[in-house]
């Protein structure tokens, strides 16, 4: 007699508009059933998101949520109770911010450097004109520091008044200095290190970044580095995830950054669906192996090979005993199940400080105690934007609404009518050609590749991605670190033309 063969959960990709995709249908190789796909489109789409999810009877949803989009997400999941996300908002918490990853860390006793959060503009100048410097200053929204472009060394108070003046950052977030040999990332699948490589800051330098000139290798990653990633990924119950941990000039261990958001060869992203694979059907699908410290002997080839190399399998060597010896004992890291647990770690009501926090209105730290020989410089049209859109706004809608209502105050010309409203009842936002000419106008940026982000993204979309995602300006051809941070110097400095 036959056993029918076991039904297998439907799966569903879980994509947002303009945002890169971590995941394809092609890492999931081996699938039988079909692959769903639901896309988030921003604005006042939850109840159609959670309409598609339940029309199509989606049991997993796999993707990662970006910072802008995490509470609303939490709404999403509670309405979806029988849906199982992947990896869950739980684990999730860490993207959404540093401050996040600090009250993380804190929970589960992981070290990080001693660090600061003020939501009180008084507190927060306070401590910063009482504490020994040198100190890091930090964009706490979000879970990438682009290349480093959002991490700041001060040496004064003078300087971190001045820098908070500038940017408008919120919550203050401040770190103290750890003097670095360098940092190492490791990347984990199922609680098991799968990548892990050293970088290293150019000499007389503090960031590690490759594109501030930064090196890397994958060579000789000490275990203890390994052993407090591996426990940061089972804190978070982490189907996958990524450390970043400082390595300091006495060799002290801390972790700076934990996400499942993160940056990975597309093989990496085949052996996260191989795993899932397995997790979601152990009936259906093996256990994949990962060999350890693989990367020691992948890290060897090209870059630009890695980049196209996909479903790398490594097969498990068997040792005979025939002549009595003993076989080796089972790897120190093995790949291990994550539970799949019910009900709320981190509920929004009780660690969305940000939004609990937040003063709207003007930069908060104007002719506030602050020292005599500050002279607070004048915002800049993109600043007064920055200090609108960095405070955790939820709703699309609303982040459009205040763009376009800095846009106006701005004078930008515009051929709409003044007070014209657009299709979704806001203020207009500026025209597709000014943008176009914002993008001309950073060198090595040409007309056609102008256009095409403008076209692809839209002006909102352009808008959204310049001030929380500015990552995925990088999927356009031609368009590598360096021309991003030139157009992210420009928008920051300046006016729309750069």
């Amino acid at each position: 007699m036959t056993m029918p063969k076991q039904s297998l959960p439907r799966i569903g990709m879980l994509y947002l508009d303009h945002v890169l995709r971590f995941f394809d249908k092609s890492n999931f190789q081996g699938w039988p059933d079909k692959i769903e796909q639901v896309v988030y489109h921003w604005g006042n789409d939850k109840q159609r998101f959670i309409d598609e999810v339940k029309r199509k009877k989606i049991d997993v949803l796999i993707g990662n949520v970006p910072a802008t989009a995490y509470e609303t997400f939490r709404e999403i999941a509670r309405a979806l109770p029988q849906v199982r996300f992947i990896p869950t908002l739980d684990t999730q918490f860490s993207n959404k911010s540093k401050e996040n990853v600090t009250h993380f860390c804190h929970k589960y006793q992981l070290p990080i450097p001693k660090t600061k959060i003020f939501y009180q503009v008084e507190e927060a100048l306070a401590y910063i004109n009482n504490t020994q410097y040198p100190k890091i200053v930090k964009r706490s929204y979000g879970p990438s520091n682009y290349g480093g472009y959002f991490v700041h060394k001060v040496d004064s108070a003078e300087e971190a008044v001045r820098l908070f003046a500038e940017k408008r950052y919120y919550p203050a977030y401040i770190q103290d200095f750890v003097p670095m040999k360098a940092d190492i990332r490791v990347m984990l699948v199922g609680h098991q290190p799968v990548c892990a490589f050293w970088r290293r800051p150019p000499e007389g330098e503090w960031l590690t970044n490759t594109s501030q000139g930064g090196s890397m290798d994958y060579q000789n990653v000490p275990e203890e580095v390994l052993e407090l990633a591996v426990r940061a990924s089972k804190a978070a119950n982490a189907e996958y995830w990524a450390c970043d941990i400082a390595v300091s000039t006495e060799d002290d261990y801390t972790i700076l950054e934990c996400a499942t958001a993160f940056a990975a060869f597309p093989y990496i992203r085949d052996w996260i669906g191989q795993y899932l694979m397995w997790l979601l059907a152990p009936q259906r699908f093996d256990k994949p192996y990962f060999a350890h410290k693989n990367w020691e002997e992948l890290g060897k080839i090209d870059s630009s090979l890695l980049r196209t190399m996909r479903h790398i399998r490594f097969g498990q060597a068997s040792h005979s005993t025939d002549t009595g010896e003993y076989a080796p004992a089972d790897e120190q890291y093995s790949l291990l199940e994550t539970r799949h647990v019910r009900g709320e770690e981190w509920p929004s009501e009780a660690w969305n400080f940000q939004d609990m926090h937040r003063v709207a209105g003007a930069n908060p730290y104007s002719g506030k105690a602050q020292r005599a020989d500050v002279i607070e410089p004048r915002p800049t049209q993109s600043e007064q934007l920055e200090s609108r859109l960095d405070t955790g706004i939820e709703d699309f809608r609303e982040v459009r609404a205040r763009a376009a209502d800095c846009y106006s105050q701005s004078g930008v010309k515009s051929e709409t009518k003044p007070g014209a409203k657009s299709d979704s009842g806001v203020g207009q936002l500026p025209e597709p050609e000014e943008l176009v000419i914002f993008f001309q106008s950073v060198k090595g940026i040409g007309k056609v590749l102008s256009q095409e982000i403008v076209d692809t993204l839209g002006v909102s979309g352009v808008l959204h991605a310049l001030e929380h995602e500015p990552q995925q300006l990088t999927a356009f051809r031609n368009l590598k670190q360096k021309k991003l941070e030139a157009i992210l110097r420009c928008w920051e400095e300046n006016e729309l033309i750069c």
